[in-house]
């Protein structure tokens, strides 16, 4: 595939609109999930939040749903977020699974920053979601390499941070892990440069953007949503990897 592959205006378009209509639903997606039952005992204890503070009182999933005008600002940001992975892959099969994400990326973003939760009601339907349209991109663009190379993305990504939780668990809550896994797919797939792009866009904005935030008492550092930061630095690995992709070499 080459660079004038990428950017195409169709991709871009059809991309647009998708997901656009698809952020629509966004609010139903978040009012139709179950409040989580509170943490306590051994489960606190093991993930190494006992130590941590109790968390403010959460907002009900309904509450957030409700929010005036959320429907078309999440169809707005799904829109824009679509358009940007539409015309950095072109009109290649990656689009089966690049625009149903955008509006889930939406969801849990919202969701992350204003919970500091990832709902697995969420994340892991889209691991069915990324895979079953990660095999028919690699169907659809004749590329079992690539199909290969989201596996490989998936376990080096979801091994880094399944690693970091381990490690410092009070610095990352488990959601986090899951997410990972789905952003190594979808990076994996699309490219080498765009899965090492992303990673670095991953830890660069969270690490500067959680410093930057937590100075300005906008989130609470020892309750960091970092979910926001993942999503945002895998669109920049997918719209910046294809002009990297000489540089790597890859």
């Amino acid at each position: 595939m080459t660079w004038t592959d990428h950017g195409h205006p169709l991709g871009a378009l059809v991309a647009l609109v998708l997901g656009a209509v698809l952020g629509l639903f966004v609010p139903r997606l978040i009012a139709a999930l179950p409040e989580p039952e509170p943490e306590q005992g051994p489960a606190a204890a093991e993930d190494g939040r006992a130590t941590l503070p109790p968390p403010p009182p959460k907002e009900p999933y309904a509450a957030m749903a409700a929010l005036p005008g959320l429907a078309w600002r999440c169809a707005v940001a799904s829109g824009l977020v679509a358009a940007v992975l539409g015309a950095s892959v072109g009109w290649t099969g990656a689009l089966v699974f690049l625009v149903p994400l955008a509006p889930i990326g939406v969801a849990l973003a919202l969701i992350d920053w204003r919970t500091t939760l990832l709902p697995t009601r969420i994340v892991a339907p889209s691991y069915g979601l990324v895979v079953a349209g990660i095999v028919i991109a690699g169907l659809v663009d004749s590329d079992h390499r690539s199909v290969v190379r989201a596996v490989a993305g998936w376990a080096v990504l979801g091994g880094i941070f399944g690693l970091f939780w381990l490690v410092f668990p009070r610095g990352m809550g488990y959601g986090d892990v899951r997410l990972s896994g789905v952003l190594g797919f979808a990076l994996g797939y699309l490219g080498w440069s765009t899965f090492i792009i992303g990673v670095y866009a991953v830890f660069i904005l969270g690490g500067l953007g959680g410093a930057l935030l937590s100075l300005l008492r906008i989130v609470d550092r020892k309750r960091f949503p970092f979910g926001p930061f993942m999503l945002i630095g895998a669109v920049v690995g997918v719209a910046l990897g294809p002009a990297m992709a000489g540089h790597f070499g890859y």
